[in-house]
């Protein structure tokens, strides 16, 4: 995963209009979002891919990032989060949006098509902060919790596979969980507090 460059926009000054006055200039970050959407509209598809598990649903969360970070704009701030920070966090929000949205919508179907369906998954915001406590992990400590969490890997196997020492795939896990955990009850609180 590529490490997040903090990227300074190019500042420019407010005409006294938009300033709030004759004599009072102001300098605001702007934000370029076909640069922007160059930049990270990959990673944002990747990351709505797997949350919401519906290609075309993702696509149209992206769009929405892009339209929501366009109307935004002037709010951007360069000193507070990066291009890509502040893009994920829309994004965020509008896959919580879309998963609500999809939570709404009525199933049809036959009687004995509704029958068969289980009982509900996992809460779809739950998992959406899974995937993003994930996608914050670096890929060696993403690995490693994939391989050993969700394949049901062994250590060994790891080792054996990629030449990478069993204590080494045991660290990585460890400090991956620890970072998971922070991360969700980090993600928890805010929740509460909103």
């Amino acid at each position: 995963m590529h490490a997040a460059r903090r990227r300074t926009p190019p500042t420019r000054a407010v005409d006294d209009a938009d300033a709030g006055g004759p004599g009072h200039t102001r300098t605001d970050a702007s934000f370029d979002t076909t640069a922007a959407f160059d930049a990270h509209a990959g990673a944002l598809l990747g990351f709505a891919v797997n949350a919401v598990r519906d290609r075309s649903v993702a696509e149209d969360c992206v769009q929405e990032v892009f339209l929501r970070a366009w109307r935004a704009r002037e709010r951007f701030d360069a000193d507070r989060a990066t291009e890509r920070t502040w893009l994920f966090a829309i994004a965020r929000n509008v896959i919580a949006d879309a998963l609500r949205q999809r939570a709404r919508m009525p199933r049809i179907g036959s009687d004995a098509e509704l029958e068969e369906i289980t009982a509900g998954e996992a809460d779809p915001l739950e998992r959406l902060a899974l995937v993003e406590a994930l996608a914050r992990l670096s890929d060696a400590h993403r690995e490693a919790v994939v391989a050993v969490h969700l394949h049901g890997r062994t250590y060994r196997e790891l080792a054996e596979a990629t030449g990478v020492p069993v204590a080494t795939w045991r660290t990585r896990a460890y400090h991956a969980l620890r970072a998971l955990r922070g991360h969700l009850e980090q993600t928890e609180d805010d929740d509460a507090r909103a």
